[in-house]
């Protein structure tokens, strides 16, 4: 019996992360090895990233969760894109840089963090 509550738990986590995909046109799993590179992980706390320990910018944590980005969009999948690749254009006051993410990569790095509700 509990074999099969996990089977089902599981698929409903898998169904959930094909479904944010689906809907942003991302992919989670390129989206984790995006903020990696790019040094996410420096200035921000992200869970589910090892390493993801930084200070200087907000914990991302339950990020898509939230009402607004920088305080200033309303958090949709493609204003999230939009900052992430454009910081400045968003706040010209931000410490965010500008790192020249890619449309994709944007996209992807969108797909992982609307699994951190």
């Amino acid at each position: 019996m509990l074999a099969a509550v996990g089977y089902f738990a599981g698929c409903s986590a898998l169904q959930e992360r094909e479904q944010v995909s689906i809907v942003i046109g991302g992919d989670q799993l390129r989206g984790r090895a995006a903020i990696k590179a790019y040094g996410c992980t420096t200035c921000h706390r992200i869970p589910g990233i090892p390493g993801a320990d930084g200070l200087v910018g907000p914990s991302l944590e339950e990020v898509a969760s939230r009402a607004y980005l920088a305080g200033r969009i309303t958090n949709t999948p493609e204003n999230m894109t939009y900052w992430i690749r454009f910081p400045r254009n968003v706040d010209p006051e931000t410490v965010m840089p500008n790192l020249n993410v890619t449309e994709e990569e944007g996209r992807d790095i969108t797909a992982y963090l609307y699994t951190l509700r």
